[in-house]
Formats: structure tokens, sequence, C-alpha cells
């Protein structure tokens, strides 16, 4: 599917959304409090039995917090909750979010990495949805939707996101934008120096970034494998993006 068509006829639906609601009450309420936010999410927790997340960035929380967290997120796993989280690929730079993303995918809290901009979501049950008021990191307060057609668009808004997504578990979701530019152009038959040219960066710079994409893609030096060869097969099956 074409994005920008998909991104379109989303814009589209939305318009339509909105028109449909004129004059209507809509069921969205507003929650300054970032504490009463997180009652409600946690309420509506409780009871879930489907959880679709979008988070661009990694959680503030540090030590308790986080323990207490990530054993809600396990708990809510073995009581059966069916979980699907999107994160922004900077999420990964931090170790250890990285690691913590890695423990909770393992488990069952199935997770996606993109490198597009993206908001904070929380979706239960296609029921009631939480949308952050400010799309800015860490910003207080939320918008409680219950409003079934905007609900539905949201729905339709993460399951398009997670189709361009790619899985966490691929070594390439550490790449920078720049190590793949180096390796797409590589994928075409291009020597370094031709990569150097088109990209007009130095050679040298070129082997740096070709080794970082051989370090993240566990391509090690061995008599019997070519590792330019294996990273374009890498990116030729997608596993490299």
């Amino acid at each position: 599917m074409d994005e920008s068509v998909s991104l379109a006829q989303l814009a589209h639906r939305l318009e339509e959304v909105v028109g449909e609601l004129r004059g209507i009450p809509v069921d969205v309420e507003r929650l300054d409090d970032s504490e009463l936010v997180r009652q409600q999410i946690a309420q509506a927790a409780r009871s879930a039995g489907e959880l679709r997340a979008m988070h661009p960035v990694g959680s503030p929380e540090k030590d308790r917090h986080e323990q207490k967290s990530r054993r809600d997120v396990l708990d809510a796993l073995r009581r059966g909750v069916a979980m699907r989280t999107i994160v922004h690929a900077s999420v990964l730079d931090d170790p250890r979010k990285a690691a913590r993303i890695r423990e909770l995918h393992a488990a069952g809290d199935l997770h996606r990495v993109v490198d597009e901009p993206i908001q904070q979501l929380l979706v239960f049950d296609r029921a009631v949805a939480f949308v952050r008021i400010t799309p800015v990191a860490y910003a207080p307060g939320a918008l409680v939707i219950r409003q079934q057609s905007l609900i539905a668009t949201l729905v339709d808004l993460f399951e398009q996101t997670w189709t361009r997504a790619r899985e966490v578990t691929e070594p390439a979701q550490r790449l920078t934008p720049r190590e793949r530019e180096v390796l797409a152009l590589i994928a075409e038959g291009r020597s370094n120096s031709a990569v150097a040219r088109a990209l007009s960066i130095t050679e040298a710079a070129v082997g740096k970034h070709v080794a970082g994409v051989f370090a993240k893609l566990e391509l090690p030096a061995t008599e019997d494998d070519n590792r330019r060869v294996l990273a374009v097969l890498a990116y030729l099956r997608g596993a490299a993006r």
C-alpha cells in the first residue's frame, strides 16, 4: 500500500468523522492532572483484553516506579491480555529502555519500531483511548476518548503504522539513517568511492559507516563469508531498512 495514499485516506476519514459529529455530543474528556490520567489508565487496564499502544519516547519512570510498571505489564500478559506496541527508533538508543522493550517483547507484548514521528496513544479493547493533549514528550494531561467513530479512526492509524513498522528483533533497527543510505547504495552495486561521491562524504567516512553496518547486522569477518554481500542480502530481504 502506498504510504501517501493511505495517510491521505486516513486524513479524509478524520474529516468525515468530524463532519458526522457536528452537533452531536462527543464522548471525549480532557484530563489535565497526570495522576488522574494514570488512575484511569490503570482502571482500563484491569479489565482490558487487548491493548494497542504507540510511544514516541521511553518512559520517564526510574527504578522503583519503572519496576512496578514492568511487573504490571508482565502480570497483564499472564492474565492473557493481547498487547501490541509501536515505539520510535530513538527509544532504542537507551540501552536500558532497549533491554526492557526486548524483555517485554519476548514475554508477549509484541513491539515494532518506526522511524517516522508518532504520538502517544493507548487504545483498550476498542472501547477507550488515551491521547496526549499536546504532542510533547512527557507533557501532562490526556484526552480520554470513548466516542466509537473516533476510536475506530485511531485504530486504523495504529494498524497502518503497525504494517509499516519493522520487528524490534531485527538488528537493522539500530542502523542510523546514514548507514541505511550507505547500505542502499551498496545494494545497487556501488563501490565505497562511488557511495562517497553520491553522498558527498569522504571515502573514509563511508568505510566507517560500512563497518558500523557490519557490526550492527552482526556480520563478523570470516574467510568463508563476504560481509558486503550478506549485508546486501539482509537489505533485499527487508531486514535492513
